[in-house]
């Protein structure tokens, strides 16, 4: 590989960048690497703690924490545990109940042993608790490691809630590639959504003048293309190649803590996501991996961006379409359910669908559209392409392989962008008149390729 991550070169330093603003990181180590359980002890007590609070489930205690005790132990390290039963959690607010309760107050930094929920719980929780908190990672599954929010679940909404990011991240690349298989190719199609949220980060510079960095973009693209050089050996769970996909999402969660949110990570392929993922906890189905169903949002947002380029638009008859925000309000209390309150409350505050501000957007949008289809056709891979990538690996690439039907697929494009007040592809097809159309054109696109 003629490239490596080097997550060093963001640690322990302030940066100050061409954009203006000054970058920085609480994060302080981070060991990924072959036999980084045995070192564990050692960066515990560099960072001067004496007796951390170990927190598990069931499959992750098994898959890593058992071993880390063993380690602690040997070391002579007292700790606490708290290990949950379910075998799959919901971040909501029953488990970070549950979790709060057990804490030990005699223990001074909470260390998260798993990767996606397990860590946003632990960080949300060290959070509000004060104290510092460190993950073990277990599985290469997601980019949230060091992200500075936490993705909770609260009165049915998924939700970033402010937190922070933590002191370590310890990966022993044995145990990383140990893995269930469809958790690293979900941290795969976590990485390889970046490419479509950075080109909404970038769409949304351009049209709305939203903060961008493109030092920080460029050095999340960067490690995408090198994930995606070493993608032929992640089949064969070669640790090397297990390793750059954790560093790469390590780096993403730098981004973000450098930015301060998840825009250089999160976009409308991670909106998609939500959308499912709420869908299927309402509907008390199995939660599908995140990074699994973000590999499949930017396949759909990949195939909306190249449908766009080639649209021609008459921006004076598109500033004269109406709104009709009762049809809207039912579409959403009949879709998000027990979340509606809470999606209709969001847009009562952004404002995403008022009309003047519409047509601000669109007067930009016309005078900026040379500029806009050259970003999309700089910053893109195909969507064929990304489909060979993930399906090389058995990944799914179709919403019907995991279970969201074709009409699932349809709402959560009109839908999706309700989730968060952010300006991605999803806002640009709403105020061009073409959400509806995208919606069907994208749900026929699956179900045409399921049927093949």
């Amino acid at each position: 590989m003629a490239k490596k991550i080097n997550l060093n070169d963001y640690l322990g330093h302030s940066m100050d960048c061409t954009c203006g603003k000054e970058h920085k990181t609480n994060l302080k180590i981070v060991d990924i690497d072959k036999d980084a359980v045995s070192r564990l002890p050692k960066h515990i007590e560099a960072l001067g703690y004496k007796k951390p609070f170990l927190v598990a489930d069931v499959n992750t205690w098994a898959a890593a924490g058992a071993l880390a005790a063993e380690k602690l132990d040997v070391a002579g390290i007292s700790y606490k545990k708290y290990i949950f039963n379910e075998k799959e959690l919901i971040p909501d607010e029953r488990t970070l109940g549950s979790l709060m309760m057990a804490f030990s107050r005699d223990c001074d930094v909470i260390v998260a042993v798993g990767s996606g929920t397990l860590n946003d719980l632990c960080k949300f929780s060290s959070f509000q608790l004060g104290l510092d908190y460190m993950v073990f990672a277990t599985a290469p599954s997601m980019d949230g490691f060091v992200s500075i929010g936490a993705a909770l679940i609260t009165n049915y909404v998924k939700t970033t809630y402010q937190a922070h990011v933590p002191l370590a991240v310890i990966g022993d690349t044995d145990i990383l590639a140990a893995a269930p298989m469809e958790m690293i190719t979900a941290g795969l199609g976590d990485i390889l959504g970046k490419y479509t949220c950075l080109l909404d980060w970038k769409m949304a510079h351009i049209i709305t003048g939203e903060y961008y960095c493109s030092h920080i973009a460029d050095m999340v693209k960067e490690a995408v293309e090198i994930v995606v050089e070493e993608s032929t050996r992640i089949k064969d769970r070669n640790p090397d190649a297990v390793k750059a996909v954790t560093e790469a999402l390590v780096l993403s969660g730098i981004a973000m803590s450098f930015v301060g949110n998840s825009r250089p990570a999160s976009g409308s392929e991670h909106h998609l996501s939500h959308y499912w993922e709420m869908k299927f906890q309402a509907e008390g189905k199995k939660p599908i991996l995140h990074g699994i169903k973000v590999g499949i949002g930017m396949i759909a947002v990949t195939k909306m961006y190249e449908t766009l380029e080639n649209e021609q638009f008459d921006f004076a008859s598109l500033k004269e379409r109406s709104f009709d925000y009762a049809a809207w309000e039912k579409k959403v209390k009949d879709c998000y359910q027990d979340a509606a309150p809470g999606i209709i409350a969001l847009e009562e505050k952004a404002q995403k669908n008022n009309l003047d501000k519409r047509n601000k957007r669109l007067a930009i949008l016309e005078k900026k559209w040379p500029e806009i289809l050259r970003t999309i056709k700089e910053s893109l891979p195909s969507s064929a392409e990304m489909e060979k990538l993930l399906a090389s690996l058995g990944a799914p690439i179709n919403p019907a392989q995991i279970g969201v039907s074709s009409e699932l697929v349809e709402d959560a494009v009109i839908l999706a962008k309700e989730v968060r007040d952010r300006f991605t592809l999803l806002q640009v097809l709403w105020d061009t008149g073409l959400l509806d159309e995208y919606a069907k054109m994208i749900a026929a696109y699956f179900g045409e390729k399921a049927n093949c």
